[in-house]
């Protein structure tokens, strides 16, 4: 929906007699937030590469009881990544399902502070215990470890007036679908939507794929692309009544944080990000599997996530554009002789508890992120500890193997692991961070080249993705 602010530099020069009144109208319409997310210190690293988190937010406040949940004030229904490149060549936009379970770090809502949680439902970082979009900012940093920039938030309005702007948005459909819940009723075939057909298009989920948020994922980034199409074309960019209806419509749809917080710095942010191609945008979703406690949760797909969230933070295309000469990586370094080798171990089923002691702030819970993204899906960050000199972890009967993989992901040497005669079963293994620890599997390693092999996509330029019905 960024591309949707581009329009405002032309509408504003459409007549002088009436520019100043076209800027007051169109800023007036912009809502922004100040977020805090934190000091430079505790988050990823900057780069010249733009990441703006767009959040479609589930609210029903003041839509009456047609779309259930009645005055609820909203959770991260939809979130998407944008990630564009340095060069302007190439956009990876990626999905965030709702039901992933991460830890969702500490965050601040004016002058409130809100504990975090060491593992919850993605959504729950908006809304939940009033936290606002800085807070899902502050997850998404911290489970990708990519830097964002900017956020842009829009809500149920804003796929109806938006669609109904630009003159509907083609999409697809590979059979009759009839759904219940999101009231869409849609022969099979090519489509033009707007307005609430739009919107009920987007909710879709009982009736497609599998009937659950992973298949409704990929609807929406057909009707995103075929709407970025729809804005690029010169039908859209030639009427000024639509470029009128859109600007007004944008600028009221969206809240963004306030660096872009007015109608010139959306102009400007939007007319660069139009540089990109649109044959050159990948939407895919974060790779997951089933939570093991929980087949209606997920988690993230040991390798694969951390495959696909290094590419983007070291700026690699999922798409096939010419890339720039990379600097060669330094070589992994050897293993230490100390390091436990890792047991073949079901690492999705291994409990695991991290408690900090290093004396670092927030330790915990990246060693506990990172263990998730290592396969480890029940990793969570415990109460601080004491202050310990060096780092163990520690284990009941029966479960030294699972304790000696966690030390061997941790990159910690083999006296580090420890049987303890107080732990239950039920307690699982407990990594204590003492002041020698630094990261999880500091040594270095390759940037991957290319995403897993088996990852979702969609194309921006793809005109022939079509939903299909549950199986």
């Amino acid at each position: 929906m960024k591309w949707t602010a581009g329009t405002l530099g032309l509408v504003l020069v459409a007549g002088c007699g009436g520019a100043y009144y076209v800027y007051q109208h169109f800023n007036n319409n912009i809502s922004s937030v100040k977020v805090q997310v934190g000091d430079d210190s505790e988050r990823p690293q900057a780069t010249d590469a733009l990441n703006i988190l767009v959040i479609g937010t589930d609210s029903r406040v003041g839509l009456g009881r047609e779309y259930g949940d009645e005055g609820s004030a909203g959770h991260a229904d939809t979130t998407l990544l944008f990630h564009i490149s340095k060069d302007r060549s190439n956009a990876t936009v990626l999905s965030i399902p709702r039901d992933l379970m991460v830890p969702i770090p500490e965050c601040k809502t004016g002058d409130k502070t809100i504990p975090g949680e060491a593992r919850a439902m993605f959504n729950t970082s908006l809304g939940q215990d009033g936290r606002d979009p800085g807070c899902t900012w502050k997850t998404v940093e911290k489970l990708t470890g990519v830097r964002i920039n900017h956020f842009m938030m829009v809500n149920f309005e804003a796929v109806k007036t938006l669609s109904t702007a630009v003159g509907g948005v083609e999409v697809c459909a590979a059979t009759d679908i009839n759904d219940p819940y999101s009231h869409l009723k849609m022969t099979a075939g090519r489509h033009t939507v707007q307005g609430e057909e739009a919107l009920a298009f987007v909710r879709t989920r009982h009736a497609v794929g599998f009937g659950g948020d992973l298949t409704r994922i990929p609807l929406q980034q057909q009707f995103i692309s075929s709407m970025i199409r729809k804005m690029k074309s010169s039908d859209t960019l030639t009427s000024p009544t639509k470029l009128w209806d859109l600007a007004d419509a944008a600028t009221k749809a969206l809240t963004v944080d306030d660096g872009i917080g007015s109608v010139n710095k959306l102009k400007d942010l939007a007319l660069d990000i139009s540089r990109v191609d649109t044959k050159n945008i990948t939407f895919t979703t974060v790779p997951v599997i089933d939570d093991p406690t929980n087949n209606d949760r997920l988690v993230l797909k040991p390798n694969d996530a951390q495959q696909v969230f290094a590419m983007i933070a070291a700026d690699r295309s999922l798409t096939d554009v010419p890339q720039p000469e990379q600097s060669a990586a330094p070589a992994p370094a050897a293993p230490s002789s100390s390091a436990p080798a890792a047991p073949q171990v079901d690492a999705a089923g291994v409990k695991v508890t991290v408690r900090n002691g290093s004396g670092a702030s927030g330790q915990a819970l990246k060693t506990a992120t990172a263990l998730q993204g290592k396969g480890f899906a029940l990793a969570v960050a415990g109460n601080n500890a004491e202050s310990a000199a060096t780092s163990t972890v520690t284990y009941p009967a029966g479960q030294e193997d699972e304790a000696q993989a966690v030390a061997a992901a941790l990159g910690l040497p083999a006296t580090a692991v420890q049987a303890s005669s107080k732990s239950a079963a039920k307690d699982g293994v407990v990594v204590l961070l003492g002041k020698d620890f630094t990261a999880a599997g500091a040594a270095p390693s390759a940037v991957p080249t290319e995403a897993p092999k088996d990852i979702q996509r969609v194309q921006a330029d793809d005109t022939n993705v079509c939903a299909s019905k549950a199986k």
